[in-house]
């Protein structure tokens, strides 16, 4: 159950009930993320996410920030993704005016000082230098950059040292003014709270909030032939693989059919990639599978790290176990998946934290909020049937791309691992 009230400014409220649990957790989700961004601008969503914990008119530095809310043992975040950015604060019952208090302060008040601005954008320049220090990580970034080329979706959501580096306080400032606006975002809160309490509370701090900029839009992606492989090499001790697939769009009526085949392939010990590639064959510690829903576009990923020497035959026992896929899931498997994803969906949805952002993020992305049941209905009727029509259309020769990252040396055939 759940609650929606539509402010006069157009902030979109929604609320959760939890009347067991002794914490509330309030998440304000914005409509705007790195895929929003031109080139010139790449990372500027993140840059912005940042600076907003680093100072208000009423507390000056990040530290009165995050005092403010851990004092009373609570947590404060925030996070860019390539649709949404979100920030949030999950807090005792008690403390729950603190926490609106905190959030509504750095959403409408930031200061972004210059010299805050300069320190933070080092701080970014470092995590892209930690990400491109972590071959896991920067094998995903790669396979982004395969499945979109040349489009927002395939940069990194932190942007470039190049971009990060031209963006002046005068791109923050607009582009907050453009894309943080009430009828833009939308607050979700969870945990032991009234409904009429937070319409109460939350027209208060923010009911005031005015936007009169028209906000951007995205840039919608148009599949094209490009290179379906990427090989970086580096001396590390193990290679690092990403292999994917296009997969589908978050509104797309078979997302929930490609979710629960990802599970079958590779979330959790008991899946196929786990069971096949790690416990029988020995071949990494770490794989899974994942996938990605965007508006109009997605994707199914596998990651692994294997010995170098093994790449091409833990790159062909995975291809084998996509090509599997196609055939009929047996009605043992198929049940273990449904309750897997059942059950994993029902234990989130005990933390206020996760109830949140359930609410907020479908709302922001979809305009619908499904419930919890009605997700179990949809994988409970999901056949064997459409998981092979779908596996059988998803994974074929021409759309698998491979990026890899480690000691790759010259005479390794690895495009001949792009044919399933």
């Amino acid at each position: 159950m759940y609650h929606k009230t539509t402010l006069d400014n157009g902030l979109r409220l929604i609320t959760a009930a939890m009347p067991h649990t002794r914490s509330v957790c309030l998440s304000i989700f914005v409509g705007t993320g790195s895929r929003y961004e031109p080139d010139t601008e790449a990372g500027i969503s993140h840059f912005v996410e940042h600076l907003l914990f680093k100072g208000t008119e009423k507390r000056p530095t990040a530290r009165e920030i995050s005092t403010a809310i851990e004092q009373v043992g609570g947590i404060i975040n925030g996070g860019t993704d390539k649709e949404v950015t979100v920030y949030w604060a999950k807090v005792p019952k008690q403390h729950f005016s603190t926490a609106l208090d905190i959030l509504t302060d750095i959403l409408l008040h930031p200061r972004f000082e210059p010299e805050a601005i300069e320190k933070e954008r080092q701080v970014i320049i470092e995590e892209l230098n930690m990400t491109k220090d972590i071959p896991a990580q920067q094998a995903n970034l790669l396979i982004d950059e395969l499945l979109w080329p040349d489009h927002p979706l395939g940069r990194d959501i932190a942007g470039t040292k190049e971009s990060v580096t031209a963006i002046s306080r005068d791109n923050l400032t607009e582009y907050l003014k453009r894309q943080y606006q009430p009828d833009n975002a939308v607050v979700a809160i969870a945990g032991n709270i009234q409904h009429r309490e937070m319409i109460s509370a939350v027209s208060q701090m923010l009911g005031g909030w005015t936007g009169r900029q028209p906000h951007l839009g995205y840039t919608a992606y148009q599949p094209k032939l490009a290179q379906r492989l990427h090989i970086e090499k580096r001396k590390t001790e193990q290679a690092h693989l990403c292999l994917a697939v296009p997969g589908l769009p978050l509104l797309h009526p078979q997302r929930f059919t490609l979710d629960l085949l990802n599970v079958i392939l590779g979330e959790g010990m008991s899946s196929r990639l786990f069971t096949e590639i790690r416990e029988r064959l020995g071949l990494a510690y770490s794989i899974h599978s994942y996938v990605e829903h965007f508006f109009d576009s997605g994707s199914l990923n596998v990651s692994a790290g294997v010995e170098p020497k093994k790449l091409t035959t833990a790159t062909e026992a995975i291809r084998e176990q996509l090509h599997q896929l196609k055939e009929p899931v047996p009605e043992a498997e198929l049940f273990r998946a449904k309750e897997f994803s059942k059950g994993r969906l029902l234990l989130r949805m005990e933390d206020s934290r996760n109830v949140s952002g359930w609410l907020g993020g479908q709302e922001i992305l979809t305009e619908r909020i499904l419930s919890p049941d009605q997700i179990i209905s949809i994988i409970d009727a999901i056949t064997a049937e459409e998981l092979k029509k779908l596996a059988q259309e998803l994974i074929a020769d021409s759309k698998l791309h491979l990026a890899v990252v480690g000691p790759i040396t010259e005479d390794e055939p690895l495009e001949k691992l792009l044919s399933i």
